[in-house]
């Protein structure tokens, strides 16, 4: 079943080639609870957009939303509204914190500390890491270290306020937002000094493309324009080992639900499945184009990928590629199960709950798919129980046939 386009936001405002900014979607986000999705429209504007969007824009092709005057234009929709930030440097990477907002009789760590139950954190193009108040859309503060774009953000999913930062500047940076900074004015806005930031990780010799942290906060793969990309542990912030298997730059990676795969996805128009306990490469998807003309002088190949991200339940895979196209893969499959035509696709993100992709394209547009919904096996279901707790190397050690360990690690293949 192919890919149902189901609505296209597009950005108000008309492109001003005067500006220095760009009107590219570098990055869509949604809040791990479903209840929220960033936008990062270009123009130096993020929209915040309550969740679901109204049957009006789901049940249409297209959608605009259009500010007026950089005012913040918001509706109702129950209690919450349609918020507009406007951050003033070209924002490249958007992440949501992990901790869900708390409820009476909650005592959540991160709103025990006095931060926000949810927040948003942008990466800006003058290296700053700007974070709001998802529910009011104020600003909270900057976090100042990097120097220069802050390309990606990623939070501990455990709902730690740990936030890991990827920037052209070759490092990535480690963040406790739970920590005192010292605040000082910088016209309207503050400025938090780095007394934030826990670590700084050197080991890429080329910009940081992409960072994401493991769902059971042990590990952090990066992905730079070199050949390899860097597995950390999120214990010592040492590196665990260079997965090297690509030809050409990595720009994108994501772990499984369950945090026993890694895939990553480069110019060389392959993702590579790996085991990140053991760096051992598992299958590897080529992405073939589907008409044979192909320009071959072109200096980048035409299916050179932009991103790659796992389904929630952990069956599919989706990627987005320089040939035009969304591509989903099923798990146990070598060739893609469905494809939908997309222009100038730039990044991809699942619903947290599954049945939607949402995804940015170069001219700030966004749009969501359809996405196949499944039924998890209960094979499937208890391998992914086991998994979340177990390495690979501790169900090799287990007591039991080779099949079910072979299945267990997704040898099976």
């Amino acid at each position: 079943e192919e890919p149902v386009l189901l609505a296209e936001l597009k950005p108000g405002r008309p492109q001003r080639y005067d500006w220095k900014s760009s009107c590219e979607t570098w990055s869509v986000a949604f809040s791990p609870d479903g209840a929220w999705f960033a936008w990062s429209q270009g123009h130096c504007v993020v929209k915040l957009i309550p969740w679901p969007l109204g049957e009006a824009e789901l049940g249409c092709k297209t959608s605009e939303r259009k500010s007026r005057g950089g005012k913040a234009e918001t509706w109702s929709r129950g209690a919450a509204k349609e918020k507009t930030l406007e951050c003033g440097q070209i924002v490249w990477g958007l992440a949501f914190s992990a901790w869900p907002a708390a409820e009476d009789g909650d005592t959540d760590p991160a709103c025990a500390v006095g931060l926000p139950c949810l927040v948003l954190a942008t990466g800006l193009n003058d290296g700053q890491i700007k974070v709001w108040e998802v529910q009011t859309g104020h600003l909270l503060f900057s976090l100042l270290g990097h120097q220069d774009v802050v390309r990606d953000l990623s939070f501990a999913p455990n709902g730690s306020p740990i936030l890991v930062s990827a920037s052209r500047d070759k490092t990535l940076r480690v963040w406790d937002l739970s920590r005192d900074g010292v605040l000082f004015p910088s016209g309207d806005t503050f400025l938090l000094s780095p007394g934030r930031q826990v670590q700084v990780l050197s080991g890429h010799v080329q910009w940081v493309y992409c960072c994401s942290i493991s769902p059971d906060c042990s590990m952090l793969c990066s992905a730079a324009g070199e050949k390899a990309a860097l597995l950390w542990s999120m214990r010592s912030y040492t590196l665990i080992r260079r997965l090297e298997g690509h030809q050409s730059s990595v720009v994108s990676c994501d772990f499984s639900p369950d945090s026993a795969l890694l895939v990553t996805a480069s110019y060389d128009a392959c993702v590579i499945m790996w085991d990140p306990y053991t760096g051992e490469q598992l299958r590897t998807l080529r992405h073939v184009p589907l008409h044979s003309t192909l320009d071959s002088s072109s200096e980048i190949h035409s299916s050179s990928l932009r991103s790659v991200c796992f389904s929630p339940e952990g069956l599919y895979l989706a990627t987005v590629a320089d040939d035009r196209l969304l591509r989903i893969w099923a798990l146990e499959l070598r060739s893609p199960v469905a494809f939908a035509p997309m222009t100038n696709g730039l990044c991809c993100m699942y619903f947290p709950h599954g049945g939607f992709i949402a995804t940015g394209t170069r001219d700030g547009h966004v749009q969501f798919w359809t996405a196949p919904r499944v039924l998890s096996s209960l094979k499937h279901l208890c391998r992914k129980a086991l998994r979340t707790f177990l390495t690979t190397y501790q169900v090799l050690a287990l007591p039991i046939p080779r099949k079910l360990k072979e299945f267990l690690t997704y040898r099976t293949f």
